[in-house]
């Protein structure tokens, strides 16, 4: 990576690690069993993907489609449950494993109507052993799919977290973002959303939409305020290729660069005053709110399954998941055939990224460094034996720490200065390992 790249503050999102463009087929399809046997499962965390969206954002490059066709939702939910039978099969004695903690994600899971979603429940505690009153889980929404059935069900199925996707409480800002709603409309789900006493409430917001100002932009921080939500997500926007604003795209995003950054600040700093942490970048957790037993980047720790199209699955030697796309056409082939698969296929890991000791210590290392708290080096060396950050990863972190990203306020702990959090998303890419960069550029030249 080049050092103008680096000088960007923002290239993509950076989460889990490796990206799943760097996934590729696996010749030899190795069985869950064996992939499994010798993994602890005392502490899984388990996500179930729903990849279903009444709209797809203009932002938006995730795995999901738009609407489903009579009976699609009920098929999917068929081909999850021989997934998850076949999961479960897999890993094992029941005495040996335990979930700690459950998330659906997606897409939308609450397009499901509010039957599908106390079926969902179901495949998770008696198909996989999850017992969702007993850990935390959490569950993404929509203002439009936020009805008062659906988080009647999740309250009462265990749900101690609702993340509801708002982006902008102005409405020409979501109609900008090609995420048509009316501030009236959001009201109404988050009135819902706390009447259904969940006890988190998530509020996403989106900065560096055409047309935002720092006024707007705090004009939609205060709303969000106003419902005390425990936690507020702060994404910048990103045209990303075959998305919908990317094919508005006219121009570079320099410009935009530099605004983003502007109101990155402004944001940051409001929710500080207003009692907020910084977890990460992007997630600010209000002081006095309820501990969760997920977080930023639970979603990276090893003993991960994921269940439906579009979710990954951790071990420690082999992240694994289906087919990933962008574009709407290959979501959608690549639905009908995980709704066409049977129990055989299932048992198999079909799509992903072998991981050796070096790329193990280079995620450990980015996905600590990119939270607030930082990567203390005693776990690291615990983790690692005969391995220190500096030894494995020196010319990476001296770049960084030569733009004056990296704090050395605590000799214990490696971590990003207040401006290097701002820059995590320019800063993740430059620790991707050479062999998973020429894997996600393969896969953006297909």
């Amino acid at each position: 990576m080049t050092t103008a790249q680096l000088a960007s503050p923002y290239q993509h999102y950076v989460y889990a690690y490796p990206h799943k463009t760097a996934y590729r087929a696996l010749e030899e399809r190795p069985l869950l069993r064996d992939l499994w046997a010798a993994e602890p499962k005392d502490a899984l965390s388990l996500y179930l993907h729903i990849p279903f969206c009444e709209v797809r954002c203009g932002f938006c490059n995730l795995f999901t489609r738009i609407g489903a066709p009579d009976g699609l939702t009920g098929a999917y939910l068929d081909a999850l449950e021989r997934q998850a039978t076949a999961v479960r099969e897999a890993l094992g004695a029941t005495g040996d494993v335990r979930f700690a903690t459950a998330a659906f994600g997606g897409g939308t899971p609450t397009f499901l109507t509010a039957a599908e979603l106390d079926r969902l429940c179901d495949l998770a505690e008696h198909r996989m052993g999850a017992d969702l009153r007993a850990v935390p889980l959490s569950v993404e929404a929509s203002p439009a799919t936020a009805t008062a059935d659906r988080l009647a069900v999740l309250a009462d199925r265990g749900a101690t977290r609702l993340s509801l996707g708002v982006q902008s409480f102005v409405d020409s800002e979501a109609r900008a973002a090609v995420r048509p709603q009316r501030r009236a409309d959001v009201e109404a789900a988050l009135t819902r959303t706390r009447d259904a006493r969940i006890p988190v409430l998530n509020i996403d917001l989106i900065y560096g939409i055409d047309g935002q100002t720092e006024q707007t932009w705090r004009h939609s921080l205060d709303a969000a305020l106003a419902w005390r939500p425990e936690e507020l997500y702060l994404y910048p926007l990103y045209v990303r290729p075959l998305t919908g604003l990317d094919r508005r795209r006219t121009g570079p995003d320099r410009a935009w660069d530099e605004q983003r950054l502007r109101l990155y600040r402004a944001g940051r700093d409001h929710l500080l005053a207003h009692g907020y942490t910084q977890q990460s970048m992007r997630m600010f957790r209000r002081t006095d709110a309820p501990p969760q037993g997920a977080d930023d980047y639970a979603c990276q720790t090893d003993g991960m399954i994921g269940l439906g199209c579009g979710a990954r699955s951790y071990t420690a030697g082999l992240h694994y998941s289906f087919d990933y796309a962008v574009d709407m056409h290959q979501i959608r082939g690549i639905i009908d055939d995980y709704v066409a698969g049977d129990a055989s296929d299932f048992a198999h890991a079909q799509v992903g990224y072998a991981m050796d000791a070096h790329e193990a210590r280079r995620r450990h290392l980015l996905q600590s460094l990119l939270q607030a708290e930082g990567l203390r080096l005693d776990d690291y060396r615990a983790r690692f034996p005969g391995s220190a950050p500096a030894d494995d990863f020196g010319p990476e972190l001296e770049r960084i720490a030569d733009r004056g990203w990296l704090t050395d306020a605590d000799p214990t702990t490696l971590r990003l200065t207040p401006e290097g959090l701002a820059h995590s998303d320019a800063i993740g890419p430059e620790l991707f390992s050479p062999a998973v960069r020429d894997a996600m550029a393969a896969y953006e030249r297909k």
